[in-house]
Formats: C-alpha cells, structure tokens, sequence
C-alpha cells in the first residue's frame, strides 16, 4: 500500500478572511505544479482533499496535470486541527491514494504513520509531497520513501 501525502500550496496570509477561504497566491500555485510533476506515472486511485479553499485548488491543479478524471473527494477528515489518529481510521481500505491537507495534521500524520506517535512529526513546508508505503495505514507500520520540497 502507498500514500501520498501533500500540503498545500502557499495560501495568502490571514487577514480579514476566515482560515477555510484562504486562497494559494501564484508562488503557491507554482509550488503544487512542481509537486504534482512528480506524481507523474504513479497509480494513484484516489484523490482526498480538505474543504479549505486552499487545499481544494491544491488537489484540482494536481488532478489537471495528472489528467486525473475521477472526482475529488471533499473529506472534513482532512482539516489543519484534525488527530492523525482518525485519519489512519479512515485509510484502511485505502491504496495508493494522495492526500491534501495542512499544517499541522500533515507533519503529525506523517510522524503518526511512521513511529506511532506524534513527538516527532516530519517538517514540512507549502507543497511538500511525502510517500509513504506500508502493509497497512497504522501506527508506525508505514515506512517514508520520500520527502519533496519543492524549489522556491
């Protein structure tokens, strides 16, 4: 089983509009293009994204370069604040999937999935396309292949 983890694209700063409106700026939108270059080939079978505007552009630049033609699947399970825990739940029949999320759920996931715990999350930064690949999505049995930051 393989996961593929991607935060999303730099998003305009906070301001008078709510964190779920933020949306990517044009270094953000460059960023995801260069992170969903490398999903090229890969025999993903699903999209996941967070509602968050961000997020949603994230995967819809992703999903245009890949030619990805199944829908996004708009998961609230996906959101910054949400326990890496209750993502790994909604992963078990899960393979060869991405994953569009945010800070600080992406980092803890990856710590999540990897050790078992979250006291060591990965650094990430906008647009950094982790793959994991493991038996199963759970506690420290899935391995990092890969982290890629993209260039800035």
């Amino acid at each position: 089983m393989k996961i593929w983890v991607l935060r999303h694209g730099e998003a305009e700063p906070y301001g008078s509009r709510p964190d779920s409106e933020r949306a990517l700026t044009e270094r953000g939108r460059k960023e995801v293009l260069h992170s969903a270059a490398k999903l090229m080939g890969k025999p993903l079978t699903a999209i996941y994204a967070s509602p968050y505007l961000r997020a949603q552009q994230t995967a819809q630049i992703v999903r245009e370069v890949l030619g990805f033609t199944p829908d996004l699947r708009t998961v609230e399970w996906l959101t910054p604040d949400n326990r890496p825990q209750a993502v790994a739940e909604q992963l078990a029949t899960a393979d060869n999937v991405l994953l569009v999320s945010h800070n600080p759920l992406v980092s803890n996931l990856l710590g999540y999935l990897q050790h078992g715990h979250v006291q060591a999350p990965e650094t990430v930064h906008t647009a950094t396309l982790a793959e994991l690949e493991g038996e199963w999505p759970m506690a420290g049995l899935m391995k990092l292949n890969s982290l890629k930051h993209p260039k800035h």
